[in-house]
């Protein structure tokens, strides 16, 4: 394979810029620049000079030789100064050398999934890492990352591969006397399996929602202070706010940080009948969006009727507090009032959803375990009607181990592999 290089790190002027190299020429290269001999695994400091002689910068320079490294290829990573100009330097010379070149966006990782050094899900948990804004959405993806979804995935597929070669070893002794019924212990191994497939498939839309974050949404009639209440959420003037009826018209979106998840505010137009053709649109927006939150805040009065359905969970105040004597459950974004327990509310509601988060986190990932899930039902269902079926079960077993070994990567996911690595940066 070409040897590649890469800044690693982000573009613009800094204290520290970090430089990659991975593949057969890396430790050559590092020893090029170096004039020093590298240990196959440790730390240089030495000057960098092009091929003229000259300095380019002083550096640390750390090598890992394959396949004990990140690609499990020989890598060098040279530390400079995050100066432009030193990083454009070194970057030409390192494109001067034979058989050196550019590295494609995410070209690094997938060189580490090829050599087996990570499956695709952990591919994926890198990339979700990489994009984290949030506590939450950390540690979610350092689970994936860290192989428990592969690991998880490999302890099912031992499982289904046991309980396949139990049924096939009866098909080939068919027209013997086997002492021993298979059944029930290969319907506990694809139970056992069907029952963890379960739990991940119930907890992938909330482990969506932490990685792409939650909704909220603020709904009332016209001017109960939906979008005074935003602004002071957000702590700046993020909507327009007036004493005129329907001065919202679209929705306005703030994304928040609450209790390390990440949530989408929504102010939305106030519902009501309107003549206005514009307001109107805007109000069809609000229902819509209202409809599809994971959460829905309503300022109304008590007995006020909107026509948006509340679900569980949602949250029910009395608007504009600063101006009631009764507003025990009221909230006010002039004053403040209330303010607070709302958002301790909102946060208690959304950490309590999010304990039943499973380890998976994309749909893709639900796909293939929804199609394993499919044919371990129908494995069981064919297991019932005696041993003449045996090879119909074996069969839908196999499917459901492909659709495992496609969630991990291990087979049909070319396809997929180009726009995954895509959104990596050219020195990840």
């Amino acid at each position: 394979m070409d040897t590649i290089f890469a800044l690693a790190t982000a573009h613009g002027k800094a204290g520290v810029a970090v430089v990659r190299v991975s593949g057969p020429r890396a430790l050559d290269v590092g020893q090029g620049l170096t004039g020093k001999t590298l240990p196959p695994r440790g730390i240089t400091y030495s000057s960098l000079k092009d091929e003229c002689g000259s300095i380019l910068d002083d550096a640390l320079v750390l090598s890992f030789t394959g396949p004990d490294s990140f690609t499990g290829e020989n890598i060098v990573e040279f530390q400079i100064h995050g100066s432009n100009a030193i990083i454009s330097a070194l970057l030409l010379e390192l494109g001067k050398w034979d058989q050196l070149r550019l590295a494609d966006p995410g070209e690094f990782t997938r060189r580490a999934m090829d050599n087996a050094k990570l499956d695709l899900t952990q591919v994926e948990g890198l990339a979700d890492l990489i994009d984290a804004e949030t506590e939450m959405q950390r540690k979610q993806a350092q689970r994936v990352l860290s192989g428990e979804l592969g690991q998880l995935v490999d302890r099912w597929r031992t499982d289904l591969i046991r309980a396949a070669s139990l049924i096939e070893v009866t098909i080939d002794f068919a027209d013997e006397d086997v002492p021993v019924d298979v059944t029930p212990e290969v319907t506990e191994l694809l139970s056992g399996v069907l029952s963890d497939l379960k739990k991940q498939i119930e907890g992938i839309s909330i482990s969506e929602r932490i990685r792409d974050g939650f909704e909220v949404a603020i709904i009332g009639a016209p001017n109960v202070g939906k979008s005074t209440l935003l602004n002071t959420l957000s702590g700046r003037d993020a909507a327009i706010t007036s004493a005129f009826a329907g001065t919202t018209r679209d929705v306005i979106e703030v994304r928040m940080d609450l209790a390390g998840l990440p949530v989408t505010l929504l102010d939305t137009a106030g519902l009501r009948e309107t003549d206005d053709p514009v307001e109107g649109i805007g109000i069809q927006r609000a229902r819509a969006r209202a409809d599809r939150a994971d959460l829905r805040v309503f300022l109304a009065e008590k007995g006020e009727v909107l026509d948006v359905e509340a679900k569980p969970g949602d949250i029910k105040l009395l608007p504009k507090a600063d101006l009631r004597n009764d507003a025990v459950d009221g909230i006010s974004g002039i004053s403040g009032q209330g303010v607070d327990k709302l958002v301790a509310r909102i946060e208690a509601e959304l950490k309590t959803r999010s304990a039943s988060a499973g380890i998976a986190t994309r749909v893709r990932h639900r796909e293939a375990m929804i199609h394993a899930q499919g044919s371990l039902w129908s494995a069981i269902d064919v297991l019932g009607h005696g041993s003449d079926l045996y090879d119909i079960a074996a069969e839908d077993i196999r499917s459901a181990i492909r659709s495992l070994e496609i969630l991990v990567g291990r087979i049909g996911v070319e396809n997929l592999l180009d726009e995954i690595f895509s959104s990596f940066c050219l020195g990840k």
